[in-house]
């Protein structure tokens, strides 16, 4: 979105004003693909957690198999036509960091979190039409498995679940006070950059981007730090979000939890990649992992508040089930 030029902006800007567009191309594409053809829908991968948890070096990490499809940048803006979409796009275009400024970069052809689109509408367009968005994003890839990864999908664990039962659902987990650290200067990154290009704001207001930035939403409202500015405020929402995933998934056996301080260890790669049932460790890249070190954190924090969520982390630590 920063290297976009002005017509590219008035375009995305025209494109996702209105669903029209998008939903009119879907119907088409699905004509045009689907009518008389069987396509099985054998495995399906979803990475989900809080942002800033390593699920965008997973996603890479797994789709280096190359054995799943993703939506990639080539399918912006038209994201609910995948085959169609890839058609506008040339593949020489070099690599870039992303906005974040965290070392990963992406070109028109890395997957991105771009499936949100999609689920943003009414529960019954999400339910008649999930198999077929997969197997149009399975034919744009001339493949049998469907990846995501969708920082929001855990609210949709459930339905998905019911709806795609051969599913494996990725929760990463971070330490704590590392992740609300990460969050929080995240969070003060982009309300500068939208502050300065009001397009970086609606493009993520676009895809369902309300992480960080001047237009957040928090996944639970907070009960005692309610200023977004402290790290207190991030502390509180990872207790609250990974709390309630706890309860509700730890005994799910579509579930894995993923603890992202252990994403540098190769057998606790490889005890993934069993699990996900991906052929050959030897061709995935190992490189997504290597930014994964501690940052030292010099700022005051409330002490209970992230004993409390250090209680949840061991939790989790005690129950992984890849180590």
């Amino acid at each position: 979105m920063k290297h976009y030029n002005v017509t590219q902006k008035l375009f995305h800007d025209i494109v996702f004003s209105s669903k029209l567009i998008n939903k009119s191309l879907f119907e088409v594409e699905k004509l045009f693909y689907l009518k008389n053809k069987k396509i099985d829908i054998n495995a399906n991968i979803f990475i989900t957690g809080l942002p800033r948890s390593g699920t965008t070096s997973l996603l890479n990490f797994i789709y280096s198999s190359n054995e799943y499809a993703s939506l990639k940048y080539k399918n912006m803006p038209f994201i609910l036509s995948p085959n169609f979409s890839k058609l506008f796009h040339k593949n020489n275009i070099s690599k870039k960091e992303r906005l974040h400024g965290d070392g990963i970069t992406y070109d028109i052809n890395s997957p991105e979190m771009f499936d949100e689109f999609f689920f943003n509408d009414n529960d019954i367009f999400v339910k008649n039409e999930i198999k077929n968005y997969i197997k149009l994003i399975l034919l744009s890839e001339n493949k049998k498995k469907y990846l995501s990864k969708n920082n929001l999908v855990y609210q949709r664990i459930d339905l998905l679940s019911e709806l795609l039962p051969n599913t494996n659902f990725l929760i990463t987990i971070r330490e704590p006070l590392q992740h609300a650290y990460s969050l929080l200067n995240q969070h003060m990154k982009f309300i500068k950059l939208q502050q300065k290009d009001d397009f970086v704001r609606r493009y993520m207001n676009y895809l369902g981007h309300y992480e960080f930035g001047l237009n957040h939403k928090p996944w639970n409202y907070p009960n005692n730090f309610k200023n977004l500015l402290s790290i207190d405020y991030w502390i509180e929402q990872w207790i609250l979000f990974y709390d309630n995933i706890l309860n509700k998934y730890r005994y799910s056996k579509y579930c894995n939890f993923v603890i992202y301080e252990n994403l540098t260890e190769i057998n606790y790669l490889k005890n993934l990649i069993k699990k996900v049932n991906l052929k050959n460790f030897n061709k995935l890249n190992l490189d997504y992992f290597k930014n994964s070190n501690k940052k030292k954190i010099d700022i005051e924090f409330d002490k209970y508040n992230y004993n409390y969520a250090k209680s949840i982390y061991q939790k989790f630590i005690n129950i992984d089930k890849l180590k």
